[in-house]
Parts: structure tokens; C-alpha cells; sequence
């Protein structure tokens, strides 16, 4: 038994930040943030435009790709972020009902930039163990970029974080894009280290003046950075090599690295290390960092780039604030075991 992707889909808001907006609001040159942070230009929620809406019309898109009714899904996987459009709710529950998936159930899931993957192991274990799952939808919304405040120079490392929406469409037995191994690595001694430190329940009740601190903060920048410049990298190398081991592949079979956007130094020595060129990749820098849904964007972008083919051996890759580490390989087009 295999679980495949049998479709797709992204929900990119038309409301734009460009580099010069961003430099304008830092004080940070504006070649210095589309050179150096890697963003040229970001996308952005804007009012309606909530973290649920922007899943439910990535799914709408990924089901036409797939060619069936929302009836059809057994269960939607809710991976999008925390920050929904209300406190303590199943915003997975509400995409079901949505797509009218009447007979299916539902609960939500996140890693933070890492919960695609996640939600793609967690999906076909499931489908795995349960033989009534025949089809799982995963579906993710992003706008974080509500809590990044660009005048607090400790997070502007997360400039680039913009709005989106995700999907995939999964089928037991497909015969098509197949998901492999996936691979993760976390570290907590991070979980503390950048957070929103208001709203919460450690600072509950809400306090005057806790609206304006509702955005990330690094409480201790110097042991932040020392702390992921020991372990960042080599969790990434880490995790894809595991992937494609557990794959049975080899990093020389790597065809397509779908990775998540960060600044345009650490995308390009991540190339470097696993000996691939640039046009095995994609570089987001007109897109910025979605959270989740980076990787699937990647698809698309190579897909319709013509750097995925049949045959492609792909892997997803992210990293989420907390920390962790995770990728899925995917074997592209028809497959048979």
C-alpha cells in the first residue's frame, strides 16, 4: 500500500509588500533586503482575506486539481498555523464543512514551519492503519505576519513573512506521486527564545498595553543567534539525508529541492551541500516566507517551471520556530511498488 498526492493547490493573496515598503518601514537599504534577506516582494492578507479563508481556497483549488467533490475526503488535516481566525478552534472542522465533506472528521496539527511535512507523515500513517481513510486532505493558512513587528530590529531576521494559503489532496493507492520517508529533528532549549509574549496564558488576563506587544520578540538575541547558528544547518542536512536514506535513495538521486525561503545565503549553501544547481530548487524571493505552505508553492512554481517531471525524486523541506527540523521525499509521477 502507497499514499500519493493527487492534487494540489495554493491561495496567494493579491495585497503586496515590495522591498522598497519594507525598507521604508526598517530603515534598512532596500538592495540589502531583496539582495541579502532574499525578498523582492512579499504577498499580504488583507481584511477577510483570515488564516481559514485562505486554506479553504487553497483547498477548493487543490480538489479541482484532484478532480473530485469535497464529499469524497475522509478526513481533513487541518496544518496551518496557530494564529486562526479565533482563539482554541478547530479551523479544520470548519474547511470540512465548507467543502462539504459531510462524512468526514477532522482535527487540527502544527509544527510550525514544519507541519506540512508533518501532517504528510501523520496522513499516510493514518491512511496506513486505517483502511476506511481512502482519501485525506491537507490543508494549511498563513498569515503570522500579523504578529512581526518591523521596528523590533531582534526579529527582522523574519521580514520576509508574508500570507498564504496550501493544500493537498492524498489517496491511498494512487499510483502517482507517492510519499515516501519523512525525517524530523527538534531541539527545545529553543522554545523559549522568540515568542509572542502577550495573549497567551502565561500572561492572561490580558493586561493594558498587551495588544502592542502581540509580535515575536527574541528576549535574548546573542544566545538566539549563537544557538542557531550551532544547530540550524546541519539539522537541515540532517533530516534530507534520513529522508532519502529511509527512501531508499541516495543524495546523487535528489532531483528537486522543495525547501522553505530564507535568506538567499543559506538557500544557496544548502544547494552547495547536496551538490545541486540552482535550477533544482526554487528560490522564493517574489513570494518571501509563507510558513507552511512553502513547499508546496515550490511544487507548483517547479512544476510549471518544468524542473519537475515524471520520474523527479523531490524532497520537501522546513524548519519551524520551536525548534524542528523536518522533510518528506517524494517520488513524482507514476509509481508501482
Amino acid at each position: 500500500m502507497h499514499v500519493g498526492i493527487i492534487g494540489h493547490g495554493n491561495w496567494i493573496p493579491s495585497g503586496r509588500v515590495t522591498a522598497a515598503d519594507l525598507a521604508a518601514a526598517t530603515g534598512i537599504p532596500e538592495d540589502v533586503i531583496a539582495l541579502k534577506f532574499g525578498v523582492k516582494g512579499k504577498p499580504i492578507a488583507g481584511p477577510g482575506e483570515t488564516t481559514a479563508f485562505m486554506g479553504l481556497a487553497a483547498a477548493h483549488k487543490a480538489l479541482a486539481s484532484a478532480g473530485i467533490e469535497g464529499g469524497a475526503v475522509d478526513l481533513v488535516i487541518w496544518c496551518g498555523a496557530q494564529h486562526k481566525d479565533y482563539p482554541c478552534w478547530l479551523a479544520g472542522l470548519y474547511v470540512a464543512n465548507q467543502i462539504g465533506a459531510k462524512s468526514a472528521w477532522s482535527f487540527d496539527m502544527e509544527a510550525m514551519c514544519g507541519s506540512m511535512m508533518a501532517a504528510l507523515d501523520v496522513a499516510k500513517a493514518l491512511m496506513t492503519t486505517h483502511p476506511e481513510l481512502e482519501t485525506v486532505l491537507l490543508v494549511s493558512g498563513y498569515r503570522n505576519n500579523d504578529l512581526i513587528d518591523p521596528a523590533v530590529p531582534e526579529t527582522r531576521f523574519m521580514l520576509d513573512i508574508g500570507s498564504g494559503g496550501s493544500a493537498l489532496v492524498l489517496k491511498k493507492n494512487a499510483g502517482r506521486n507517492a510519499i515516501l520517508a519523512s525525517a524530523f529533528r527538534g531541539d527545545g532549549s529553543l522554545s523559549e527564545m522568540c515568542i509572542v509574549p502577550a495573549l497567551g496564558s502565561k500572561a492572561w488576563p490580558p493586561a493594558a498595553g498587551d495588544l502592542e506587544r502581540a509580535h515575536f520578540v527574541v528576549p535574548d538575541e546573542p544566545a538566539f543567534k549563537a544557538k542557531l547558528g550551532e544547530v540550524t544547518m546541519p539539522n537541515f542536512y540532517a533530516v534530507i539525508r534520513e529522508s532519502l536514506k529511509l527512501s531508499g535513495l541516495s543524495e546523487q538521486e535528489l532531483d528537486y529541492l522543495a525547501i522553505l525561503h530564507f535568506k538567499r545565503s543559506a538557500h544557496d549553501a544548502v544547494l552547495a551541500e547536496l551538490g545541486l544547481r540552482q535550477d533544482q530548487s526554487t528560490y522564493l524571493d517574489e513570494y518571501g516566507h509563507l510558513g507552511q505552505n512553502d513547499q508546496v508553492l515550490s511544487l507548483e512554481l517547479g512544476l510549471r517551471d518544468g524542473k519537475i517531471h515524471d520520474g523527479s525524486r523531490i524532497v520537501f523541506v522546513g524548519a519551524g520556530l520551536g525548534f524542528v527540523w523536518a522533510a518528506t521525499t517524494i517520488q513524482w509521477g507514476p509509481y508501482s511498488e
